[in-house]
């Protein structure tokens, strides 16, 4: 996956880059360096593989390298909802070895992994059975013990929210938690709600914690807190938020700021990543997304962006050596007899259901349907843009009611769109808060069609054809509202891409799909 940041007045070497670093789904960002190499890990949910492993020179252009979570005996995302699973990750480096601590929500707790390459594989999950809550962080002191450092919520409360942060001492030997756990702060004030994401650093000979407060929504939000002892209750930082969006009013164009993570450059400059979502006419199509922002230090006090305090949509870029990488090609033609990294599956596949051959992607239709919380045959990629065209040629056909393949837009199994063909039509589906409906059909019996759709801000257009020439309009123009943030769409993100099934009953048939198309 590539996100290449705008270049300036036609010059090759841009002076400013453009948030977000990461458009699309890609939340909780925690990032490290090695050297002149920059690692960035986001949250996964339920999608597989899980963890994806981002890889920079220069913190604006990234390529995704690897996954975390790429094998069926790591982890079992099905039956889990779809905002359950991987939660937020943090990305560590230590003595020639890379670390990913991270939450399995719904399916196991805290665990960590770890790998001498982040492009993979990384090791079987080490569970933690007595780290409590969620957003686990890990943190390696001068005189080489590691502490890791979570959130917790199972206590009497003095106020509604409140959670609690600490931190432990972590035996790598022995791979558990010893010594006294030690609750480091409830938040930076006495209503503080939702305190989590804690992660530690040392600098200047004195410890920072930097944590999440408010939430994940409007009042998400990034605070510090400041202590001469690792293991003691820390202050907080006289100008708490450090960095808010919450104070800029419910329609500023980039809200819910926070949940971040701090990187000192090979320079000696400080840079955050940070969580964020755009609005396009009061909704958040794209889910939460990757941001950068400059940090400076001021008696100990991260600065986020100085002079502004907010992020930023354009700013000047680090100062770090231009580092574009290889522009992904907007059509995959499955010539490589391989998948490309971009492809994710929702929960963990329990057989082989596609297969690469001759140019073609052959999907398995099977009895699993996108409705159920267990893996289905669906291939999707991040949307990643407000305005883009998806398209892709099908040769299919069936003489049962019951099978179908197509085009899917997802985001929950209770909030979709699919555009499919079945035994003698074409039919466009809409799932919206869990309520199912077919929108429009049309009569077709050709086993190819090509499928399209155009998404413009939160307008939404599907069509079918013979050829990319020569497409029908169905359905009228729908909305994107319906993937779109919510209380069911909730923490994870929008995919798009292949769909198939034979609707509960058993099949031999598969869906041929020529090529698949993502233009923006």
């Amino acid at each position: 996956m590539l996100f290449i940041c705008s270049f300036s007045n036609g010059q090759d070497i841009p002076k400013n880059f453009q948030n977000p670093i990461l458009p699309g789904f890609n939340p909780d960002p925690s990032i490290c360096r090695v050297g002149d190499d920059y690692y960035l890990v986001t949250s996964s949910f339920s999608w597989y593989p899980g963890i994806p492993i981002y890889h920079s020179k220069d913190l604006v252009n990234w390529e995704l390298i690897g996954h975390g979570i790429t094998r069926s005996e790591q982890l079992n995302f099905n039956g889990i909802k779809d905002k359950n699973g991987i939660w937020a990750v943090t990305i560590r480096y230590h003595d020639g070895l890379f670390y990913l601590i991270t939450t399995c929500s719904d399916c196991g707790g805290n665990f960590y992994i770890t790998a001498t390459n982040p492009a993979g594989e990384w090791s079987d999950p080490i569970w933690l059975k007595d780290a409590a809550g969620i957003d686990p962080s890990l943190m390696w002191d001068d005189n080489g013990k590691c502490y890791y450092s979570g959130n917790s919520w199972d206590f009497k409360k003095s106020w509604a929210g409140q959670c609690a942060i600490w931190a432990q001492e972590l035996d790598l030997k022995q791979q558990k938690l010893v010594g006294e756990k030690k609750i480091l702060t409830y938040g930076y004030a006495n209503n503080a709600g939702y305190a989590e994401s804690p992660h530690l650093y040392k600098i200047n000979g004195e410890y920072l914690l930097i944590a999440a407060e408010g939430g994940t929504d409007m009042y998400h939000s990034i605070t510090a807190h400041h202590s001469s002892s690792i293991l003691e209750t820390y202050k907080a930082d006289k100008i708490n938020p450090v960095l808010s969006h919450r104070q800029l009013g419910k329609d500023y164009p980039i809200q819910a700021v926070g949940h971040g993570d701090l990187v000192q450059t090979q320079n000696g400059d400080w840079w955050a990543v940070v969580l964020g979502k755009r609005l396009v006419n009061g909704q958040v199509p794209l889910s939460r997304e990757t941001f950068l922002c400059k940090v400076n230090f001021e008696n100990g006090t991260p600065i986020f962006n100085p002079g502004y305090g907010t992020v930023l949509a354009e700013q000047e870029r680090p100062n770090l050596p231009w580092t574009p990488v290889k522009k992904e090609p907007f059509r995959d033609d499955f010539n490589d007899g391989k998948l490309a990294l971009k492809w994710h599956t929702t929960r963990t596949p329990t057989e082989k259901f596609y297969n690469i051959d001759k140019g073609f992607l052959a999907m398995k239709l099977r009895p699993q349907i996108a409705d159920s919380l267990v893996h289905s045959s669906m291939l999707i990629q991040r949307t990643a843009h407000h305005q883009f065209s998806t398209s892709t040629k099908l040769n299919f056909k069936t003489s049962k009611e019951n099978e179908q393949a197509g085009l899917i837009i997802y985001r929950t199994n209770e909030s979709y769109y699919m555009l499919i063909k079945e035994k003698a039509r074409i039919v466009l589906i809409r799932k919206f808060d869990g309520k199912k409906e077919i929108i429009a059909e049309a009569p077709y019996t050709k086993s190819e069609v090509v499928f399209n759709l155009k998404a413009d801000q939160l307008d939404l257009q599907f069509s079918f054809g013979e050829t990319l020439e020569n497409m029908n309009l169905i359905g009228g123009l729908q909305s994107l509202i319906v993937i779109s943030e919510s209380n069911i769409n909730k923490f994870n993100g929008t995919g798009i891409g292949m769909y198939a099934s034979s609707n509960g009953q058993q099949s031999k048939t598969n869906a041929l799909f020529d090529w698949f198309e993502y233009k923006y």
